[in-house]
Protein backbone atom coordinates (compact mmCIF):
# COMPACT_ATOMS: atom_id res chain seq x y z
CA UNK A 1 0.00 0.00 0.00
CA UNK A 2 1.30 3.44 -0.90
CA UNK A 3 1.86 5.64 2.17
CA UNK A 4 1.10 9.35 2.32
CA UNK A 5 3.76 11.68 3.67
CA UNK A 6 1.19 14.40 4.43
CA UNK A 7 -2.62 14.44 4.62
CA UNK A 8 -3.96 14.84 1.11
CA UNK A 9 -6.82 14.01 -1.20
CA UNK A 10 -6.38 10.32 -2.11
CA UNK A 11 -7.86 8.24 -4.89
CA UNK A 12 -7.24 4.59 -5.68
CA UNK A 13 -7.63 3.68 -9.33
CA UNK A 14 -7.22 0.19 -10.71
CA UNK A 15 -6.58 -0.09 -14.44
CA UNK A 16 -6.57 -3.40 -16.30
CA UNK A 17 -6.68 -4.17 -20.00
CA UNK A 18 -8.28 -7.22 -21.49
CA UNK A 19 -8.23 -6.11 -25.11
CA UNK A 20 -4.75 -4.69 -25.61
CA UNK A 21 -1.94 -7.19 -26.38
CA UNK A 22 0.08 -6.21 -23.32
CA UNK A 23 0.49 -7.59 -19.80
CA UNK A 24 -1.90 -6.42 -17.11
CA UNK A 25 -0.70 -3.64 -14.87
CA UNK A 26 -2.29 -2.26 -11.74
CA UNK A 27 -1.76 1.14 -10.26
CA UNK A 28 -2.72 2.86 -7.07
CA UNK A 29 -2.77 6.61 -7.64
CA UNK A 30 -2.60 8.90 -4.64
CA UNK A 31 -2.86 12.60 -5.29
CA UNK A 32 -0.05 14.26 -3.38
CA UNK A 33 -0.04 17.82 -2.14
CA UNK A 34 2.69 18.76 -4.62
CA UNK A 35 1.33 16.93 -7.68
CA UNK A 36 -1.42 18.58 -9.72
CA UNK A 37 -4.18 16.51 -11.24
CA UNK A 38 -2.94 17.35 -14.74
CA UNK A 39 0.63 16.35 -13.97
CA UNK A 40 -0.56 13.25 -12.14
CA UNK A 41 -2.56 11.95 -15.07
CA UNK A 42 0.27 12.68 -17.49
CA UNK A 43 2.78 10.89 -15.31
CA UNK A 44 0.42 7.94 -14.85
CA UNK A 45 0.24 7.52 -18.62
CA UNK A 46 3.99 7.75 -19.04
CA UNK A 47 4.68 5.33 -16.21
CA UNK A 48 2.21 2.80 -17.57
CA UNK A 49 3.75 3.04 -21.03
CA UNK A 50 7.26 2.60 -19.65
CA UNK A 51 6.42 -0.38 -17.44
CA UNK A 52 4.27 -2.17 -19.99
CA UNK A 53 7.12 -1.78 -22.46
CA UNK A 54 9.47 -3.87 -20.32
CA UNK A 55 10.31 -7.00 -22.30
CA UNK A 56 10.88 -9.05 -19.14
CA UNK A 57 7.53 -8.23 -17.49
CA UNK A 58 5.27 -11.25 -17.83
CA UNK A 59 2.66 -13.59 -16.46
CA UNK A 60 4.69 -14.49 -13.34
CA UNK A 61 5.19 -10.84 -12.32
CA UNK A 62 2.85 -8.16 -10.98
CA UNK A 63 3.74 -4.47 -10.74
CA UNK A 64 1.74 -1.73 -9.06
CA UNK A 65 2.66 1.92 -8.66
CA UNK A 66 1.51 5.01 -6.87
CA UNK A 67 2.65 8.41 -5.63
CA UNK A 68 3.91 9.73 -2.32
CA UNK A 69 3.88 13.43 -3.04
CA UNK A 70 5.97 13.69 -6.20
CA UNK A 71 7.83 10.45 -5.52
CA UNK A 72 6.81 7.46 -7.59
CA UNK A 73 6.45 4.30 -5.51
CA UNK A 74 6.80 0.94 -7.25
CA UNK A 75 5.29 -2.13 -5.60
CA UNK A 76 4.45 -5.69 -6.53
CA UNK A 77 6.41 -8.83 -7.28
CA UNK A 78 9.19 -9.68 -9.71
CA UNK A 79 10.11 -13.27 -10.47
CA UNK A 80 13.58 -12.10 -11.56
CA UNK A 81 15.84 -9.45 -9.97
CA UNK A 82 16.46 -7.84 -13.36
CA UNK A 83 12.80 -6.81 -13.61
CA UNK A 84 12.95 -4.83 -10.38
CA UNK A 85 16.00 -2.91 -11.56
CA UNK A 86 14.65 -2.42 -15.08
CA UNK A 87 11.33 -1.07 -13.77
CA UNK A 88 13.03 1.64 -11.75
CA UNK A 89 15.34 2.50 -14.61
CA UNK A 90 12.44 2.81 -17.04
CA UNK A 91 10.61 5.48 -15.03
CA UNK A 92 13.31 7.41 -13.20
CA UNK A 93 13.64 10.18 -15.80
CA UNK A 94 9.93 10.96 -16.20
CA UNK A 95 9.43 14.70 -15.95
CA UNK A 96 7.76 15.86 -12.75
CA UNK A 97 8.97 13.07 -10.50
CA UNK A 98 11.30 13.96 -7.65
CA UNK A 99 12.40 10.35 -7.22
CA UNK A 100 11.52 6.67 -7.39
CA UNK A 101 11.03 4.47 -4.35
CA UNK A 102 11.43 0.90 -5.58
CA UNK A 103 9.57 -1.43 -3.19
CA UNK A 104 9.06 -4.27 -5.68
CA UNK A 105 9.68 -7.58 -3.94
CA UNK A 106 11.93 -10.05 -5.75
CA UNK A 107 10.50 -13.55 -5.38
CA UNK A 108 12.85 -16.27 -4.12
CA UNK A 109 14.65 -18.47 -6.62
CA UNK A 110 13.01 -21.84 -5.99
CA UNK A 111 12.75 -24.94 -8.21
CA UNK A 112 9.60 -25.89 -6.29
CA UNK A 113 7.98 -22.49 -6.96
CA UNK A 114 9.00 -22.90 -10.59
CA UNK A 115 7.13 -26.20 -10.80
CA UNK A 116 4.07 -24.63 -9.17
CA UNK A 117 4.11 -21.75 -11.66
CA UNK A 118 4.10 -24.21 -14.54
CA UNK A 119 1.35 -26.31 -12.96
CA UNK A 120 -0.93 -23.36 -12.19
CA UNK A 121 -0.34 -21.89 -15.65
CA UNK A 122 -1.38 -25.15 -17.29
CA UNK A 123 -4.42 -25.62 -15.05
CA UNK A 124 -5.70 -22.10 -15.74
CA UNK A 125 -4.87 -21.51 -19.37
CA UNK A 126 -5.96 -24.90 -20.70
CA UNK A 127 -9.48 -24.26 -19.44
CA UNK A 128 -11.78 -23.51 -22.37
CA UNK A 129 -13.46 -20.60 -20.61
CA UNK A 130 -10.12 -19.00 -19.66
CA UNK A 131 -8.17 -19.38 -22.90
CA UNK A 132 -9.42 -15.97 -24.05
CA UNK A 133 -7.22 -14.38 -21.38
CA UNK A 134 -4.04 -15.80 -22.93
CA UNK A 135 -2.52 -14.67 -26.21
CA UNK A 136 -0.96 -18.13 -26.56
CA UNK A 137 -4.34 -19.84 -26.23
CA UNK A 138 -3.33 -22.94 -24.34
CA UNK A 139 -0.73 -24.79 -22.34
CA UNK A 140 2.76 -23.87 -21.25
CA UNK A 141 4.23 -26.08 -23.97
CA UNK A 142 2.22 -24.16 -26.58
CA UNK A 143 3.29 -20.86 -25.07
CA UNK A 144 6.98 -21.76 -25.23
CA UNK A 145 6.81 -23.17 -28.75
CA UNK A 146 8.88 -26.01 -30.28
CA UNK A 147 11.72 -26.96 -27.98
CA UNK A 148 10.68 -24.29 -25.51
CA UNK A 149 10.14 -26.59 -22.53
CA UNK A 150 13.57 -28.20 -22.94
CA UNK A 151 15.21 -24.79 -23.26
CA UNK A 152 13.40 -23.55 -20.17
CA UNK A 153 14.63 -26.46 -18.10
CA UNK A 154 18.22 -26.08 -19.32
CA UNK A 155 18.21 -22.32 -18.66
CA UNK A 156 17.13 -22.65 -15.04
CA UNK A 157 13.39 -23.18 -15.13
CA UNK A 158 10.26 -21.53 -16.42
CA UNK A 159 10.96 -18.38 -14.39
CA UNK A 160 13.95 -17.61 -16.60
CA UNK A 161 12.07 -18.41 -19.80
CA UNK A 162 8.44 -17.44 -19.16
CA UNK A 163 5.62 -17.43 -21.72
CA UNK A 164 5.51 -14.21 -23.67
CA UNK A 165 2.47 -12.28 -24.81
CA UNK A 166 -0.63 -10.92 -23.12
CA UNK A 167 -1.98 -12.71 -20.05
CA UNK A 168 -4.91 -11.17 -18.17
CA UNK A 169 -4.38 -13.50 -15.19
CA UNK A 170 -0.99 -13.17 -13.52
CA UNK A 171 0.37 -15.96 -11.33
CA UNK A 172 2.54 -15.01 -8.35
CA UNK A 173 4.17 -17.86 -6.44
CA UNK A 174 6.04 -17.16 -3.22
CA UNK A 175 7.39 -20.13 -1.26
CA UNK A 176 4.56 -22.36 -2.44
CA UNK A 177 1.80 -19.80 -1.90
CA UNK A 178 -0.07 -18.65 -5.01
CA UNK A 179 -1.78 -15.31 -5.61
CA UNK A 180 -3.80 -14.55 -8.73
CA UNK A 181 -3.79 -10.94 -9.95
CA UNK A 182 -5.35 -9.28 -12.97
CA UNK A 183 -8.84 -8.91 -14.37
CA UNK A 184 -11.55 -11.15 -15.78
CA UNK A 185 -14.86 -10.44 -17.44
CA UNK A 186 -17.19 -12.14 -14.97
CA UNK A 187 -17.42 -13.81 -11.58
CA UNK A 188 -17.67 -17.28 -13.11
CA UNK A 189 -14.24 -16.92 -14.73
CA UNK A 190 -12.77 -15.70 -11.44
CA UNK A 191 -14.18 -18.74 -9.63
CA UNK A 192 -12.91 -21.14 -12.29
CA UNK A 193 -9.42 -19.64 -12.13
CA UNK A 194 -9.39 -20.05 -8.36
CA UNK A 195 -10.60 -23.64 -8.57
CA UNK A 196 -8.00 -24.55 -11.19
CA UNK A 197 -5.17 -22.93 -9.23
CA UNK A 198 -6.25 -24.79 -6.09
CA UNK A 199 -6.03 -28.07 -8.01
CA UNK A 200 -2.41 -27.51 -9.06
CA UNK A 201 -0.05 -29.98 -7.35
CA UNK A 202 2.32 -28.45 -4.83
CA UNK A 203 0.42 -25.23 -4.16
CA UNK A 204 0.11 -24.65 -0.40
CA UNK A 205 -2.59 -21.98 -0.69
CA UNK A 206 -4.24 -19.76 -3.29
CA UNK A 207 -5.32 -16.14 -2.78
CA UNK A 208 -7.67 -14.85 -5.48
CA UNK A 209 -7.13 -11.13 -6.09
CA UNK A 210 -8.64 -11.10 -9.56
CA UNK A 211 -10.82 -8.09 -10.33
CA UNK A 212 -14.14 -8.70 -12.05
CA UNK A 213 -14.83 -5.98 -14.59
CA UNK A 214 -17.91 -4.00 -13.67
CA UNK A 215 -17.89 -5.19 -10.05
CA UNK A 216 -18.54 -2.67 -7.32
CA UNK A 217 -15.37 -1.05 -5.89
CA UNK A 218 -13.99 -3.17 -3.09
CA UNK A 219 -16.01 -6.22 -4.08
CA UNK A 220 -13.98 -9.36 -3.39
CA UNK A 221 -13.88 -12.36 -5.72
CA UNK A 222 -15.52 -15.38 -4.17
Amino acid sequence: MVRRAVPCLAAAILFTTLSAPTPSLAQQVQQGAHLSQEDGMRIVGEVRKALLGLSNYGVFDWITFGFRGTTLVLNGYASRPTLKDDAARAVKNIKGLSGVDNEIKVLPLSPNDDRIRAAVYNRIYTQASLRKYNANQGSLAQALGPGGRSFAMMSGGITNNPPIGYHAIHIIVNNGHVTLYGAVLNQSDSSIALMQANSAPGAFSVDNQLVVQGANPGQEPK
